[in-house]
């Protein structure tokens, strides 16, 4: 009988289940099985899989977004037909028994979900895959009563492509399509430009818009104060939503996925008897639509 297999029993029986006598599925990746990849490798989205053996796929990922996050999911070929309770041990490789099991935390994973971990938990399984540790996650077999279950995450082949995933989420965006989907720009009086703060802003989901590819749908809707006659304001309003149509057709999105309009100074939102409230007259409202996967 294998080190691991003794280990694992052993935390089985003393640690985990009070009842000696029951057996054990346990799915790991063999050292020359296993293996880990990234998938996605973009300013929007970092992904790294690894296959368990007739099992399923664990996955790390991250998103574009204000703040740093990770979510980990255990995707099964065949979800539990139970919502179970799952410890999570920390246990050391084969070649390294001199090392104890160690309990990370004790979590659930829910019927006809993959097991999913967020937070503080998802960065403690990449750290013990970092120390050379198999991250695994024990729970009662759902079919059947007598049995648990042990998935095992290897860390053979972990290193190089943890180091590429975490470059890949420090070049990720520090916004997400939530942040951009619905924005406000303003203009300097009679421009068609948009002001210096407003084209900062506009650069942003312009980036956005070139890594994703799901994006079907740009709204444009420009306005003016009343300074001008309603004949101006109409036409400089339309400048405004010409000039805008040309830029996001430059960044490679279809002519039919792109629509403007222009309204003059009809429907403001501020009082124009004040400089304020021209000011915030004097805008561009913008609304994106995705592709839903």
């Amino acid at each position: 009988m294998s080190k691991w297999r003794v280990t694992s029993l052993i935390l089985s029986a003393i640690a985990i289940v009070p009842n000696a006598n029951s057996a054990d599925k346990q799915y790991v990746a063999t050292p020359q099985q296993s293996m880990w990849k990234m998938v996605a490798n973009t300013p929007l989205e970092c992904r790294l899989v690894h296959p368990i053996p007739n099992y399923g796929d664990a996955v790390f990922s991250s998103h574009a977004s204000k703040k740093i996050n990770l979510d980990f999911e255990l995707k099964m070929n065949r979800p539990m037909g139970e919502t179970r309770d799952v410890s999570l041990v920390s246990m050391p490789p084969a070649w390294r028994p001199g090392d104890g099991a160690e309990r990370m935390t004790q979590i659930r994973f829910f019927k006809q979900f993959d097991g999913y971990i967020g937070g503080q938990t998802a960065w403690s399984l990449l750290s013990e895959l970092e120390q050379g540790r198999y991250p695994t996650f024990s729970y009662q077999d759902w079919q059947s009563r007598n049995q648990r279950v042990e998935v095992a995450l290897s860390s053979v082949l972990f290193q190089q492509q943890y180091d590429v995933f975490s470059g890949c989420i420090a070049n990720l965006l520090p916004y997400s399509f939530e942040d951009i989907a619905f924005t406000i720009l303003h203009y300097d009086r009679s421009s068609v430009q948009l002001n210096k703060a407003s084209q900062k802003r506009l650069a942003q989901i312009a980036e956005y818009i070139r890594y994703n590819s799901d994006i079907d749908l740009v709204l444009v809707s420009t306005y003016t104060d009343s300074e001008d006659s309603k004949t101006n304001s109409q036409h400089l309003s339309e400048q405004r939503a010409d000039v805008l149509r040309d830029y996001f057709h430059s960044l490679g999105l279809p002519e039919d996925r792109i629509q403007v309009q222009g309204y003059g100074k009809r429907r403001p939102i501020a009082d124009n008897a004040s400089p304020l409230g021209k000011d915030k007259n004097r805008r561009v409202v913008i609304s994106l639509g995705r592709t839903q996967i």
